[in-house]
């Protein structure tokens, strides 16, 4: 039976390398200081569901029956998945801000398409959100 890699060190907590690889064929041994992929440093879970959601390609509707979950569950583990990756989720917030500062461009496309305002205060404006 062959064992999943840790990629954790259980005793600081750091990233652990691969120091040395092995042929179970011929025996033959390579030494050296070799660092696993990110996906096999991610806990099982997380590996487990990313596989689910690639073989439902994407379809949060498909992970959702494939699994047995919520959509709240299933963006938990797709944030938590992304997290682990090195990555950083967006929170409400920020996506909130982001899409009033988009709302606020368009008003300013809008007056700038009017009339209502010259093409150098519609650059401004959109300078300063």
């Amino acid at each position: 039976m062959k064992y999943k890699a840790p990629g954790i060190c259980p005793v600081c907590g750091e990233n652990l390398s691969i120091t040395k690889l092995g042929c179970p064929k011929c025996s033959t041994s390579i030494e050296g200081d070799f660092h696993p992929c990110e996906f096999c440093r991610l806990p099982e879970e997380d590996l487990q569901f990313i596989k689910v959601f690639i073989k439902c390609r994407g379809n949060i509707k498909d992970v959702e029956k494939e699994l047995g979950i919520s959509y709240p569950t299933v963006r938990g583990k797709l944030d938590s998945a992304i997290r682990n990756l090195g990555f950083e989720v967006p929170t409400k917030e920020l996506i909130k801000e982001k899409e009033q500062k988009e709302a606020v461009k368009n008003d300013i496309l809008e007056q700038l398409s009017k009339g209502e305002i010259t093409a150098k205060e519609a650059t401004e404006k959109i300078k300063n959100l």
